[in-house]
């Protein structure tokens, strides 16, 4: 017990220096980003802000989680290869922010920062098999841990990037996801993991006043790629190396809204001819809006599916998958005629909601059309 008392008194103290680092040294990145011109110009339909926010205010995030980090845990070698991959990553972010690049580039340099990381002992060396009736529980992938372990990576990076359209949507989410994981870290005895999610959440809490609705900054791909990345390689550590079934539903579970909105972007853009790549304004914060969510409100319903998908998670952790499937499927329940009431209100309102503004970023399945002038 009083190893335990140790970990969480780490836990809270990670927690609470990587938010007050984030907090403070927000406004000095804002600044910076005004000077350096990475600044989001509002040019095309898929963008509700109205006038230009500074970008790159996932550097205030990235300073506050590695400076924790590096305070409260050793540097071992696939944390070594985890932090230089999120160097790589940010730096990308930085330049991508103030230049636009393309999407190829983007892709290439993610791809490099995964394998850093991958190779420096941040892989998938075996996973559950998913087929319950099979007699071999597990999958020994061998030669493929690296590419699997790369593609899941980079996959994740650009799953955050892609949900990075309404303000503190995707830091919430990301913050969610975090604790998901810290909660789950601490039940399994990875204490490592569990101070290193602690970490990354708490430099989303220390960044979330100034990218909630209206935002005074937006976190750009600096940091939408570089929260994706660091939990995608965090739940290699944490998630991937239980031998069960579970270990193959929970990250799915904890990262659920990222992922589906992914996919069905993916989906949505190959049934309509267009490239995976192309940009659209049919993500599921766009129909949010677009069904008579203000935005505080369209954040709101994600923030509370994501903390559902968390839960589920925590649960089929710690009790088992009947319990976590009767947890998802009651809550479901009880959240359906909660919905419907709180459409029906939105149909009559009592007063004219005031307009939507904001949104960041496309990842690298789109190109952005915007101004760093």
């Amino acid at each position: 017990m009083q190893i335990q008392l140790q970990v969480i008194g780490q836990v809270v103290a990670a927690l609470a220096v990587a938010m007050l680092i984030a907090f403070i040294s927000t406004p000095v990145v804002r600044n910076l980003a005004y000077k350096m011109g990475a600044v989001d110009v509002p040019k095309d339909n898929r963008r509700m802000h109205k006038h230009p926010i500074p970008r790159m205010g996932g550097l205030g995030i990235f300073l506050g989680f590695i400076l924790s980090a590096l305070i409260f845990l050793p540097l071992s070698e696939a944390l070594r290869g985890m932090l230089l991959g999120a160097v790589i990553i940010v730096i990308l972010g930085i330049f991508d922010d103030i230049y636009a690049l393309g999407a190829k580039l983007k892709f290439l340099v993610q791809i490099l920062a995964a394998l850093v990381a991958v190779l420096m002992g941040n892989e998938i060396t075996v996973m559950s098999n998913p087929n319950i009736f099979s007699s071999n529980p597990v999958w020994a992938l061998g030669w493929l841990s690296i590419p699997v372990s790369v593609i899941w990576i980079v996959a994740i990076t650009n799953a955050v990037n892609l949900i990075d359209g309404l303000d503190g949507l995707a830091c919430g989410v990301s913050t969610i996801s975090s604790l998901t994981m810290m909660v789950i870290a601490l039940c399994l005895a990875e204490p490592d993991v569990a101070i290193l999610m602690a970490a990354l959440a708490g430099a989303c809490v220390g960044f979330l006043p100034y990218n909630l609705n209206p935002a005074k900054i937006f976190m750009g791909d600096t940091g939408s790629t570089f929260l994706g990345f660091v939990m995608a390689v965090a739940s290699i550590n944490g998630l991937f190396k239980l031998y069960n079934i579970i270990s193959f539903a929970v990250p799915f579970l904890m990262l659920g809204l990222p992922i589906f909105d992914t996919c069905s972007a993916i989906l949505r853009r190959v049934s309509h001819g267009q490239s995976p790549m192309a940009p659209d304004r049919s993500h599921v914060h766009h129909k949010l809006i677009d069904m008579g969510f203000s935005q505080k409100q369209a954040v709101a319903v994600l923030y509370i599916i994501s903390a559902i998908l968390g839960l589920s998670a925590v649960v089929l952790t710690t009790s088992g998958e009947v319990k976590a499937m009767m947890l998802l499927l009651a809550l479901c329940a009880a959240g359906a005629p909660a919905a419907r009431l709180f459409l029906n209100s939105q149909n009559h309102p009592s007063q004219p909601e005031p307009p939507a503004i904001s949104t960041n970023n496309e990842p690298f399945f789109g190109e952005e059309d915007r101004s760093s002038k």
